[in-house]
């Protein structure tokens, strides 16, 4: 099983770093204050979200327990501008007898509004988890759904379940979405080991038809999970729809995800590229499992993912969500390509937490190096950063961020002019923490009319970098010192910041 094999590594080298450390010292210092974390214990897949009556409902994989993985349950916490988060119990929870223990894997929960399942009472629609059922005895993953009628608080477990069950020991992760053309639902599921995406439909979400597979394809160097399928609008075009699949995978560099691009006809995705090639989410070591909102406001598909790889240990807490991303699809001269930007939703929220702490300055040139920083202003290590460079006759551009005064341990985000690279340099700042081939991270990125426009999202220990508005991405977790706050602009060569925007988000 790779997630549990990538989980049971991440552990294994925390325990190996830290293992003259007391595991329960708060870290007060690496607590996101603004992505969501749990407020105990471990966490890692987004699950089941869903949007109803102006409420993000975000479920995830969670241990009440401990702070380390294991009895898996669906957690559950709620916000209107996913920004700020309400905490509420458990939703649904390992259930253990004499004969087995079956934990609650990653899966998806829908508005069953037609009641097609039966399941709803009094007229109201039930909401219904699909999700996979582990069993560690018996080594076997299946399908098993469960159904609300308090608006997602607490879920009842079909009688019936599982409802797709194959006997197999890796088959999980079911993404569920009603496709009206054909009245029916489609399920995306992991054939982890095959590398491919199974398709299946029902009328009601108890019986499900085989409809077809996909893959393998794209990246196949360990088994595939977390599939999902959406329908997003090309170049802003609401008649013009193109269909991603999206899987997550296990690379060289930790947790990756891969993306296609093409058609579904309800049955079949056909993919508009050639089966090797390999298109990715992210071009850091932190971005897994992602799922969609599919019906937020304004018809937007919001993606969320599980951010979390290095060696350090975190307390009372372990593992946080990304920065929820509006998607959509972009015509480049190198084709089709998925753009990720920070949730229109939450950038509205900003100032208010901002509360006036805010920098903002125009066509400011740079020529080396100039500090930030201030003694009251973007020293706690929690805060956004938008800026467009005109490149002028620079050889890189960037920022130097949670450096410390007279040693060099800063995290530098840079675009690098003759490689056409955006990147992400944590040599100074990592090395104990990652991997050697994770201290240096990149993505191509092709300035537009001599501009590159930077966003950066720094949040105590994640690190999320966005480029030419969301055309590439680069997520990582570090771990900077208590001191190590400092934040500078530089440019090797003349370069003009044409635009600067800071917001100080620390609570």
């Amino acid at each position: 099983m790779y997630k549990r094999n990538f989980i049971f590594t991440l552990l294994l080298l925390a325990v190996i770093t830290s293992f003259a450390q007391d595991k329960e010292t708060p870290t007060p210092q690496w607590r996101p204050a603004y992505h969501f974390s749990p407020p105990k214990n471990w966490t890692n897949d987004p699950n089941g979200l869903i949007y109803l009556n102006g409420v993000f409902n975000l479920y995830y994989q969670h241990n009440p327990f401990e702070n380390k993985w294991g009895h898996m349950s669906w957690g559950h916490a709620t916000s209107k501008d996913l920004l700020n988060w309400n905490n509420l119990a458990v939703a649904i929870p390992e259930v253990v007898s004499k004969d087995t223990t079956t934990w609650i894997y990653s899966g998806s929960a829908v508005l069953d509004k037609y009641n097609t399942s039966g399941f709803g009472k009094n007229g109201k629609a039930p909401i219904v988890a699909i999700f996979t059922a582990d069993q560690p005895k018996q080594k076997k993953e299946s399908q098993y759904i469960a159904y609300s009628n308090d608006g997602g608080i607490s879920y009842t477990q079909y009688a019936g379940n599982p409802v797709i069950d194959l006997n197999k020991k890796d088959f999980r992760d079911p993404n569920v979405f009603w496709y009206e053309p054909a009245k029916q639902w489609i399920m995306t599921v992991a054939m982890v080991d095959e590398h491919m995406v199974r398709i299946y439909g029902s009328k009601n979400l108890k019986e499900w038809t085989k409809l077809s597979d996909f893959g393998p394809a794209g990246t196949t160097r360990n088994g595939w999970e977390c599939p999902s399928l959406l329908p997003l609008e090309v170049d802003g075009d609401p008649s013009h729809i193109k269909w991603v699949l999206f899987v997550s995978y296990f690379g060289e560099h930790g947790p990756q995800m891969q993306y296609f691009i093409g058609d579904f006809d309800g049955m079949t995705f056909k993919n508009d590229n050639e089966q090797d090639k390999t298109l990715k989410v992210d071009y850091g070591d932190a971005f897994y499992a992602a799922i969609a909102w599919r019906d937020a406001p304004q018809h937007k598909k919001i993606l969320l993912g599980w951010m979390i790889n290095g060696r350090k240990e975190t307390y009372p807490w372990k593992g946080q969500m990304s920065i929820p991303r509006d998607l959509s699809i972009k015509t480049t001269p190198e084709g089709m390509v998925l753009v990720q930007k920070p949730s229109a939703i939450v950038v509205n929220s900003l100032s208010k937490q901002a509360k006036g702490r805010v920098l903002f300055k125009k066509n400011m040139i740079i020529d080396g190096s100039q500090i930030l920083s201030k003694n009251d202003l973007f020293t706690q290590n929690s805060y956004w950063i938008n800026a467009e460079f005109n490149l002028g006759d620079s050889k890189k551009v960037g920022f130097v961020l949670a450096d410390q005064k007279g040693l060099p341990n800063g995290i530098i985000i840079g675009y690098d002019t003759g490689r056409q690279e955006l990147y992400l340099d944590c040599t100074a700042a990592e090395k104990g923490n990652k991997d050697a081939a994770n201290l240096l991270q990149y993505a191509p990125l092709k300035p537009v009319n001599g501009v590159v426009s930077i966003q950066i999202l720094l949040d105590k220990s994640s690190l999320e970098i966005f480029g030419n508005d969301g055309e590439r991405v680069i997520s990582t977790m570090v771990y900077p010192d208590k001191e190590a706050t400092g934040i500078s602009v530089f440019s090797e060569g003349k370069s003009t910041i044409n635009t600067l925007k800071i917001w100080d988000l620390h609570k």
